[in-house]
């Protein structure tokens, strides 16, 4: 099993930054991808961002490109976002997704973008 803990979330003005980091402990060499989802009131979680294991380069939702960057520590133990640009629309609890034989989720972290 992993266990995830995040941290970073908070209220920032629009045009701001934030980082988010996600701890993970347990059996990290079952890992084979980590990132980032968000979920919006009344929306269904999305992804924002993952790092497959053995990939070239991460995946990043279209509303991510170029305005966040994913990356991790080379044990695979923390996995960042560092978010720029920062819009309202993306508002949303932030959660950090393991997928190490099952997917593992965090508890979540509050990001409020205000205008």
């Amino acid at each position: 099993q992993v266990q995830l803990v995040e941290s970073g979330g908070g209220l920032v003005q629009a045009g701001g930054s934030l980082r988010l980091s996600c701890a993970a402990s347990g059996r990290l060499f079952t890992i084979t991808s980590m990132g980032w989802y968000r979920q919006a009131p009344g929306k269904e979680r999305e992804l924002v961002a993952r790092m497959p294991r053995g990939a070239d380069s991460p995946v990043y939702a279209d509303s991510a490109k170029g305005r966040f960057i994913i990356s991790r520590d080379n044990d695979w133990s923390t996995v960042y976002l560092q978010m720029n640009a920062l819009k309202p629309d993306d508002t949303a609890v932030y959660y950090c997704g393991v997928y190490a034989i099952g997917y593992y989720w965090g508890q979540g972290t509050q990001v409020t973008v205000s205008s």
